[in-house]
């Protein structure tokens, strides 16, 4: 296919000892002109345990406008019947402290939760992004391999052009003299 030292060496700018591990991995796929690209949700969804699936769950719960409105609501029913139907023998009187205790407790439990999901959230992009390179690199590499290969069948087909004008010049120049 190609001069593979030159060809690391004109697109790259440096020697293929130098190269990175992604840039050698795109190199030989693109030389073995194999795809490149993964799905991606299938690679992560493939790779989690299963305390990360139960986080992400919790998190996509406890972000959503259900969860809210449904605690919103709790909250509404705790205090009207502890204020309001259980006057006399409220097991939560007002300022309410078994409540405050019960969202201390669900708060300290869902924030390293969500932030557990939001971590793996982050790791995720970062392996979108390298994918994304991985993916980029290669689409370019084939460009320019296609370009050189374009570049040699013009130089054949002008090499040729060239020949047949000395050719037919020389031709003409006999008949001229003739």
């Amino acid at each position: 296919m190609y001069n593979l030292p030159n060809f690391v060496h004109m697109h790259f700018g440096k020697s293929a000892d130098e190269l990175g591990d992604i840039e050698k991995h795109v190199l030989a796929r693109a030389h073995e002109r194999k795809i490149i690209s993964t799905d991606v949700n299938a690679v992560i969804a493939a790779e989690a345990s299963f305390g990360e699936r139960v986080a992400d769950g919790i998190a996509r719960v406890g972000g959503s406008w259900s969860f809210i409105l449904a605690f919103l609501a709790f909250l509404v029913v705790w205090t009207l019947i502890n204020t309001v139907l259980l006057m006399t023998r409220a097991f939560d009187p007002y300022p309410f402290v078994f409540l405050n205790l019960i969202l201390s407790m669900l708060a300290a439990i869902q924030a390293p939760i969500i932030m557990m999901s939001q971590n793996r959230q982050a790791e995720r992009d970062r392996f979108e992004a390298a994918k994304d390179y991985e993916v980029n690199l290669k689409a370019e590499l084939e460009v320019l391999s296609l370009h050189q290969k374009i570049d040699m069948r013009v130089l054949t087909e002008l090499t040729a052009l060239r020949e047949d004008v000395t050719r037919l010049t020389a031709l003409l120049a006999e008949r001229g003299k003739g």
